[in-house]
């Protein structure tokens, strides 16, 4: 080798010292190019069997979720199976797969299924998982760049700003749910309404504490930011709510002026369009309204509820969503999105950016080349690291159109109705709030049952029906009572899951209130 050669020959992180030393080092086997390690098949037939046999096997799966249980536990033997010693040798593909399909497909929350109405779950749909796959097999670093799925998810979030009617230029970002857009929603909120550089000073800048204002039906994601942004429990006032569970606006008004008068600085009000217990929707108009009068970020949790705008005949329940400064919502619920996806829309760009965007050498934007135009989507939010959400989205509203998708959300909202007329036709059934779109909330009531054992056997009925593997339904508290809850956010369900939902209820009911005692409740 010629001098310069022998200083410039790189193994194993070192350069060499000698041409001996280079001998050496080139004869070491990870030299050989046939010796490289990869993580890709030796036979990609194989593999390729493998995923055709996977897709089928999915496929047979979703196509009779009916013959199967809604959700079942994991048995003892499952549980200890997972709980393997790291496997240090390789076991190959087809026991991998082998094991999914024994400890894993069988045990999971059921979501998918068409009787599956607890808490707010989306379904998924054949077509968007098949868009997963495709998003996972090109694993593009979705943090923006020169690439098509920058402007793929641009689009997407282009039509739902359409969709909502907020003004065309809005910013957004798709997030991995509704907590994480909501967060981001009031971290924005939070920078453009404190009246100092909190990016700057944090929070130690303050000379007035900040506040922020939601109802007491508000979901738990509130309390958490609150926390995680450094605000406090304490910043986080919860209005009460009047007979429909909407926000009391009266109240709301006297609590704001209350804390100007302390010497309290008022920052942002979080609405509801469609709250998590009784999909109730806070007087959006009314509210917008407020904050312009009060100068407050206008922030709304349409959680679900928002994406009523794709219906023209319930549209009209979320009216003045479209005023918002900031609006959250989850396109795995009645979008019926694979988890996971949510969307934050920010009316003011700028603002959006302000709050986030950060410059590294390493980043550099340029004109050319992958960073032109920069990392537009690690500039609205936390994370620069991110999967391509927006590709099962953008397919699926392609494939589909934004009509039917609104036909489906007034067929969950139809199915509700019956459900009400069921309960409201059965001495046995008690609706136990108003409905509003697509929750129901209701309980079994035994004529000789007292008051105070009706939540200790509505809660058992709620067990029993999820252990039967004939339902997932869930439950909550509304005024003291325990309540069964069902959210229908599901493609799959049909008018007869619901009849059969209701002798389930009643039937489960007579046996538990025939029990004596009626049972026991931990904690």
């Amino acid at each position: 080798m010629k001098g310069s050669n022998k200083q410039s020959k790189i193994a194993f992180g070192r350069f060499t010292r000698n041409e001996e030393a280079a001998e050496v080092n080139m004869a070491h086997p990870i030299e050989a190019a046939a010796d490289q390690l990869t993580l890709d098949p030796e036979n990609w037939n194989e593999l390729r069997q493998l995923g055709h046999r996977m897709l089928d096997d999915i496929f047979n799966h979703l196509e009779t979720l009916r013959d199967q249980p809604v959700w079942q536990p994991l048995p003892e033997q499952v549980r200890q199976a997972i709980r393997e010693p790291l496997p240090i040798a390789a076991q190959g593909e087809e026991k991998a797969y082998q094991d999914f399909l024994h400890d894993v497909l069988p045990y999971t929350t059921g979501n998918r299924h068409p009787r599956a109405w607890g808490w707010v779950r989306g379904n998924g749909t054949p077509f968007a998982m098949l868009a997963e796959m495709l998003a996972a097999g090109i694993n593009t670093h979705a943090a923006g760049g020169q690439q098509a799925a920058t402007y793929v998810e641009e689009q997407v979030i282009a039509w739902f700003t359409q969709i909502m009617g907020m003004p065309a230029g809005s910013s957004g970002i798709l997030a991995s749910g509704g907590t994480m857009a909501n967060l981001l929603g009031l971290a924005v909120a939070r920078q453009a309404k404190a009246g100092f550089d909190i990016r700057r000073e944090g929070l130690q800048g303050a000379q007035q504490p900040l506040i922020i204002y939601c109802s007491t039906e508000t979901h738990m994601w509130a309390r958490k930011s609150v926390e995680f942004l450094g605000l406090g429990q304490k910043s986080l006032r919860q209005i009460p709510v009047d007979e429909n569970f909407q926000i009391d606006l009266g109240a709301l008004k006297q609590q704001i002026q209350m804390d100007r008068a302390a010497g309290l600085r008022p920052i942002a009000l979080i609405a509801n369009a469609g709250t998590v217990n009784t999909g109730a929707v806070d007087d959006l108009p009314a509210l917008a309204k407020i904050c312009r009068h009060e100068d407050l970020w206008f922030h709304v949790d349409g959680a679900f509820g928002a994406l009523l705008k794709l219906s023209p005949r319930y549209e009209h329940l979320v009216a003045g969503i479209e005023q918002a400064d900031s609006l959250a919502f989850d396109l795995h619920k009645w979008m019926y999105q694979q988890f996971e996806v949510g969307c934050l829309l920010v009316r003011d760009a700028e603002a959006h950016a302000a709050t986030f965007a950060s410059q590294a050498s390493y980043l550099e934007t340029t004109t050319r080349g992958m960073l032109a135009d920069g990392l537009s989507f690690s500039d609205r939010g936390i994370e620069l690291s991110r999967s391509f959400k927006a590709l099962k989205v953008w397919m699926s509203l392609k494939a589909y159109g934004a009509t039917l998708h609104g036909q489906l959300i007034e067929q969950n909202i139809e199915q509700a109705k019956y459900l009400v007329s069921l309960i409201q036709g059965h001495p046995e059934l008690e609706l136990m709030t108003p409905r509003s779109m697509n929750i129901v909330c209701f309980r079994y009531r035994a004529q000789d049952v007292f008051n105070k054992e009706l939540d200790q056997v509505n809660r058992e009925i709620v067990l029993r029906l999820q252990e039967s593997g004939e339902f997932v339904v869930s439950g909550t508290t509304l005024n003291g009572n325990y309540v069964i809850r069902i959210a229908n956010t599901n493609h799959r369900s049909r008018i007869e899951d619901f009849e059969a939902l209701a002798a389930a209820v009643v039937a489960q009911g007579r046996l538990v209130a025939a029990e004596e005692p009626v049972f026991a409740i931990e904690g």
